[in-house]
């Protein structure tokens, strides 16, 4: 614990473990390899169907349609997230990882016997209600496993996991597309899932719990129901707006009233709940308030270098798509390695602090990128991204575990299950924002016509339009200034918002 925070002793309410799960050193490893196989599915699973899109479409066909294999999958975890983090409250986390892990293996195999785009879409969905189990209740059982002063080594392992499988991951794509068949990509997740499940189910035992026998737990079925069509419908607006309707057509504004019609529907069910699954403490907490809205920025700004430094790196710099994925990447090695040394920091200066400083020069660094010399080297954009990976580590890391250590273990899967949710949600409104922040751009330098995704097209193709070339680095450049704002907006809310010393529990597990 940090010289900035406070720790302070928590009362173990009802339906609390006396302790942290029961397992010895051997069991706790075979666990933590368990989280670290869930965690590795659903990180692949994110991103391996991106490189065999053409074989799927090919085979199935859907074209039109087949940027709903990323979106459903997305929607499905995204607004499952409380629903799971409140279950494993309730409930223990063992149940809701074993349910999930089952959903999504049984989602996998359904993929794999799809006979056409709208039934592997709708297998997609069910991967990620599976999906969204591993993420929340992975990173919540991380927490439950470790006492304060051990959690970075087991976060560290899972970001290593997340960020290797994001590079691996359209590279294994692309691979069993070509030599075997597209519908491997699914079929690979049954061993790796089974032996997850095997290794949770032999190993993972929590301890009982003090129950209080007057009354027993309630589920918020109603609450579930309104979250995830709220949700739904809400991302639903921003993932298609723009793309698949304009942003002022009928569609996008009946889903954006139905949306806000909707949050006062859920506003209204969770006030009654007796166990609401998105509680008012989420945000009545000055910490939790703060790290959500902080991490909901990360998700924001992080569409930039995600979604449109690869098209820098080809339509920019000249460069082969597994070069540029490689531009990209790089942030994939400082990150963990970062978020692993940031408790040498926390630990001095605190929670808070920490991330004031990773973020704080994660928002210098995306300011310098529209400074690049054009077209410049590629080295130069990859070693913005290395300091971008380690800044950002030194943000994200600390905030976690921070916030997990301010609850007891009855509030630990909400918590967590908001943290994810938040981040996701912002990566969500970001791609939506940034894509029609660099069509914009786009349009006022080609004089009114053309969007990205033409552009780069046309680029491909090999026409040798200079123009074309500097009007791609000035709507990438656009995109990193509206990344470094959201930069901004969590430092500041970091700074205005967060306490100064995170009120750590001294908790019976600890």
């Amino acid at each position: 614990m940090g010289q900035g925070e406070t720790q302070i002793p928590a009362a173990r309410p009802a339906g609390t473990p006396a302790g942290a799960p029961g397992n010895g050193t051997r069991g706790r490893r075979a666990v933590v390899a368990a989280l670290m196989l869930a965690m590795a599915l659903a990180a692949l699973d994110s991103t391996i169907i991106s490189t065999a899109v053409p074989q799927i479409v090919a085979d199935l066909g859907g074209f039109s349609v087949f940027s709903w294999l990323f979106s459903g999958y997305l929607l499905a975890v995204t607004v499952t997230l409380p629903v799971y983090g409140k279950l494993s409250d309730t409930f223990g986390r063992k149940p809701v990882l074993i349910a999930g892990s089952v959903l999504f293996l049984a989602g996998s195999l359904l993929c794999a016997t799809a006979w056409n785009m709208g039934a592997l879409i709708a297998f997609r969905i069910v991967q990620g209600l599976g999906g969204g189990a591993l993420q929340g209740t992975v990173q919540t059982l991380a927490a439950d496993l470790y006492p304060l002063q051990e959690r970075p080594r087991i976060q560290a392992k899972l970001s290593t996991v997340w960020a290797t499988s994001a590079v691996a991951g359209p590279a294994l794509g692309g691979v069993l597309a070509a030599y075997a068949d597209w519908r491997w990509i699914f079929l690979v997740n049954l061993p790796i899932g089974v032996l997850a499940l095997w290794l949770i189910v032999r190993h993972l035992h929590e301890p009982a719990r003090e129950r209080d026998t007057a009354r027993r737990p309630r589920i918020d079925w109603a609450g579930a129901l309104a979250v995830f069509a709220c949700g739904g419908v809400l991302l639903t607006a921003l993932v298609q707006g723009g793309v698949a309707w304009d942003w002022l057509s009928a569609p996008s504004l009946a889903l954006f009233t139905t949306g806000l019609a909707l949050i006062a529907v859920v506003v209204a069910v969770e006030r009654r709940a007796a166990e609401p699954i998105i509680p008012g403490w989420v945000w009545r907490r000055r910490t939790i308030a703060a790290v959500n809205l902080a991490l909901g920025a990360l998700g924001l700004l992080m569409v930039a270098p995600t979604v449109f430094l690869p098209t820098y790196a080809q339509a920019v710099l000249g460069l082969a798509p597994i070069a540029a994925g490689f531009v990209l990447s790089v942030w994939t090695l400082s990150w963990p390695v970062s978020a692993a040394l940031s408790q040498h920091v926390y630990r001095r200066i605190g929670f808070r602090n920490t991330a004031m400083l990773g973020i704080g020069t994660a928002t210098l660094l995306l300011l310098a990128f529209p400074f690049l010399p054009y077209p410049g080297e590629p080295w130069q954009p990859a070693l913005l991204m290395l300091l971008l990976g380690g800044a950002l580590g030194l943000f994200q890391l600390p905030l976690i575990i921070g916030v997990q250590s301010t609850v007891g273990w009855a509030e630990r899967g909400t918590t967590t299950a908001s943290v994810l949710f938040c981040r996701q949600t912002g990566q969500t409104v970001g791609a939506a924002l940034f894509g029609a922040v660099a069509n914009g751009v786009l349009a006022a330098r080609l004089g009114g016509s053309g969007d990205l995704d033409s552009v780069t097209r046309a680029l491909d193709s090999g026409a040798p339009a200079e123009h074309l070339r500097h009007a791609v680095a000035d709507a990438v450049h656009a995109v990193y200034l509206g990344a470094a704002c959201a930069a901004a907006l969590a430092f500041l809310v970091l700074l205005f918002v967060a306490p100064r010393r995170f009120p750590v529990l001294k908790t019976p597990a600890e």
